[in-house]
């Protein structure tokens, strides 16, 4: 009776509501179609086939990720580990492919593998340990993400070439991880609608104990629904990986939140028994359009976030809307008119080319500009150090007349890449690189080289990979500066722990010389234990509290930059400055401030401004041919409370 009657109401509203429970049943696509339209009408860069591609690669890792998480959500479940475990799966991957010397299809084996036995014990722990799922995979969160550190300890591994070929492209123009995200969701899509398994998620979703009761042996079903999740996860961590030419051990941070919000975007319900392949794929979609076209229109990074946000609100409102109105739930088992939802794409598929080709004759060579348009990607902007880099590249850019536009990649190096094939795919005429990681934005680089773009690094260097040139301080002599400031304050005697910067950068790596370079020449000088931070100031509290603990009687501290240094002036409260002697890298304003008040003994200054305005100075004689050196150094120099007064950066 109450199907009859869902059906009566569906079918006496006529047009007008058969156009409205069109929408209602198709909201994601809906959506997507929209952005779309708006978007190339916005830009005259973003419907291109380069473009097109970059929005196909940039959905991939999020879209397989995603596809898993479908499984789970459609079984009234959650999986909050699967960004860990990619990273562990590509961890593995690395370790095993580099660091032993395991042939790389073994070593892709072990890392699904990986993948599916961290399913199996978020599997184990809910059906058999009762653990809400929420709390069995917040644990494997943490679990997954401390292994892969451990693993790697704590630094990215560069893979070789023949693992990094993963990432390329099949006959120059089809990106393998666009293939592996076709193939992995036609797999989803089998698994929901045409296996077993697929059934017992929809029905465990929408009635567990009355499926238990019907016979089903659910406890096996979440040990394998889980399973399918951390494979999934594996195969998202190998293409991740695989794209950035290096495992990293932090990648992935946050990813599942993207996954989940492509799912329930797609047009599944938190609530479980609603959920299919082709909804998810659609949500994955919307968020690499939004995130593309964004970077597009030069639309801050904190502002994608709200913007993101808003959009997962949206959907989740879409879908209360829905039900409310009696929608036709997205059922993949439930064998639902297969015909009529290929008619709804096509028609869809239709309607937008139709539009953008329209709108396509409103940028008729409206991405030409008279004047250079430069590309700047900066590892974050939560750091005064590189927010004084776009200042004075910003400066600079408005001096010379470039159209500089500015991205932040939030210390993610695949959101960095992400922005760096944007930048290439718009045919910028030049890009500037701040990279999160020297060896993960190689591919990007050499991307946009092929594209007969020039690029030119900043602070930080690329590995294997050209650029025109390196605009940075001399980190190995300010490292030397450093100990020598430090141990000649403690009487060539004394005891000190140093906080490393980011594993992996080049900076962190020839600070950490230079230190180890300096300290040489005092032997009296004793470094009781060597920890990263991560260029943070929180990291640098964290870090000096845990430290303080095996070594009170440390004299002195060295931090590569002056955001660690204030987080263990923070840790040492009253001793810094007075017991302790804390030197920071970098001249910050508010290093220099801790610097006027005695708790920072000293900083090795750079001058990041200055290092913003030569990089574009540079960019610009690449853009037009000119010679640039392979490397340019900015001078640094060791600012006390003696000299401090008159140093201006």
């Amino acid at each position: 009776m109450a199907t009859d009657t869902l059906k009566s109401r569906s079918g006496a509203s006529g047009a007008p509501g058969t156009l409205r429970r069109l929408l209602l049943d198709n909201g994601a696509l809906t959506a997507l179609i929209v952005l779309v339209i708006a978007l190339s009408a916005l830009s005259g860069d973003f419907m291109t086939t380069d473009n097109l591609l970059n929005i196909g690669v940039q959905a991939a890792v999020t879209a397989i990720l995603a596809f898993g998480v479908t499984f789970v959500i459609v079984s009234a479940g959650i999986d909050l580990s699967v960004g860990s475990v990619a990273a562990l799966s590509a961890t593995m991957l690395g370790w095993s492919a580099t660091s032993h010397g395991v042939p790389v299809a073994l070593a892709v084996v072990l890392a699904v593998a990986t993948g599916v036995v961290a399913g199996l014990v978020n599997g184990f722990l809910i059906a058999y340990g009762k653990l809400p799922p929420f709390i069995a995979t917040l644990a494997m969160l943490s679990v997954g993400r401390g292994l892969a550190l451990v693993i790697s300890q704590g630094s990215p591994i560069a893979f070789p070439g023949s693992v990094s070929h993963l990432g390329d492209t099949l006959g120059g123009w089809l990106p393998v991880p666009v293939l592996v995200m076709v193939v992995m969701g036609l797999i989803a899509a089998v698994v929901l609608g045409r296996t077993y398994i697929g059934r017992s998620m929809y029905a465990i979703g929408g009635n567990e104990e009355a499926a238990r009761l019907s016979g089903l042996r659910v406890k096996r079903q979440k040990l394998a629904i889980y399973a399918l999740s951390g494979l999934f996860a594996a195969v998202a961590g190998v293409v991740l990986a695989a794209r950035l030419s290096s495992a990293q051990p932090q990648a992935a941070d946050g990813y599942e939140l993207d996954a989940i919000a492509a799912v329930v975007i797609g047009g599944a319900s938190l609530a479980g028994g609603t959920g299919k392949a082709s909804g998810t794929l659609i949500g994955a979609l919307i968020l690499a359009v939004l995130r593309n076209g964004l970077n597009l229109l030069s639309v801050s990074a904190f502002w994608q976030q709200v913007v993101i946000g808003v959009v997962i609100a949206l959907a989740v409102l879409l879908d209360t809307v829905r039900r409310k109105a009696g929608a036709v739930p997205a059922a993949a088992g439930a064998g639902g008119p297969k015909g009529r939802q290929a008619v709804t794409y096509a028609l869809a598929a239709v309607v937008t080319v139709a539009v953008v080709g329209a709108t396509s004759l409103l940028h008729g060579g409206s991405s030409s500009s008279a004047n250079p348009r430069l590309g700047l990607s900066l590892s974050t902007l939560n750091n005064p150090f590189f927010v004084q880099i776009r200042s004075g590249a910003q400066a600079e850019a408005r001096k010379l007349g470039v159209d500089l536009t500015v991205t932040d990649a939030q210390n993610d190096a695949s959101q960095q890449a992400n922005q760096l094939q944007n930048f290439t795919s718009t045919s910028l005429d030049g890009i500037i690189v701040n990279p999160v990681d020297s060896d993960a934005a190689s591919n990007s680089v050499k991307a946009a080289g092929k594209a007969d773009i020039p690029v030119v690094a900043v602070d930080r260097g690329v590995n294997r990979a050209s650029v025109a040139t390196l605009v940075a301080s001399d980190n190995v002599a300010g490292g030397e500066l450093a100990a020598k400031t430090v141990a000649e304050k403690l009487g060539g005697r004394g005891k000190i722990v140093i906080l490393q910067g980011q594993a992996g950068t080049s900076a962190a790596r020839e600070r950490a010389a230079g230190f180890a370079k300096g300290l040489k020449a005092y032997p009296g000088i004793r470094v009781l234990a060597q920890q990263p931070a991560d260029f943070d100031r929180t990291k640098g509290l964290d870090v000096m509290s845990n430290l303080l603990q095996a070594h009170p009687d440390v004299q002195g501290v060295i931090a590569a930059n002056d955001e660690m240094a204030l987080g263990a002036i923070k840790a040492l409260g009253s001793k810094a400055g007075r017991s302790v002697q804390v030197v920071g890298f970098d001249g910050t304003p508010d290093g220099l401030t801790a610097v006027k008040g005695g708790t920072l003994y000293a900083s090795v200054a750079q001058q990041p401004s200055q290092l913003g305005r030569i990089a574009v100075d540079n960019a610009l004689k690449a853009v037009r041919g000119e010679k640039v050196e392979p490397t340019v150094k900015v001078p640094v120099k060791v600012v006390t409370k003696d000299n401090v007064a008159g140093f201006t950066g």
